[in-house]
């Protein structure tokens, strides 16, 4: 199944997971947006600083340290995603209490392991 997939701390840098998941992403079909720390490009997909209101969010998947996702809280849970990936290194208790409060799901998952298993 197709997921629209939201990357938040989206980078050029070749060496960052954020750029191989949204080059895998892309690979297998998913239509992808991102959100970076500076503006860029990977694989075609476009991506600046601005919070955009993007709709129809399936998965936020997540590639910000704990003390740099908090500026995010309000803007994930407005755009409503399906779920919410905590990458390795993203885990976030605070912000997963919030997701349960507002029905949104989340995973402490990498994104890229799930796409090679097909578990995405």
């Amino acid at each position: 199944m197709i997921k629209k997939t939201l990357v938040i701390g989206a980078s050029e840098n070749p060496n960052r997971y954020s750029n191989k998941a949204i080059k895998k992403l892309t690979f297998y079909g998913h239509p992808v947006l991102a959100i970076g720390n500076k503006e860029g490009e990977v694989s075609g997909i476009k991506f600046s600083t601005e919070k955009v209101k993007f709709g129809d969010i399936d998965t936020i998947t997540l590639y910000l340290n704990v003390n740099n996702q908090k500026s995010y809280y309000d803007y994930i849970l407005e755009l409503k995603p399906k779920r919410v990936l905590f990458n390795p290194g993203t885990e976030n208790t605070e912000l997963q209490n919030l997701l349960s409060k507002n029905n949104i799901a989340f995973e402490e998952a990498c994104t890229l392991v799930l796409l090679s298993i097909g578990q995405y």
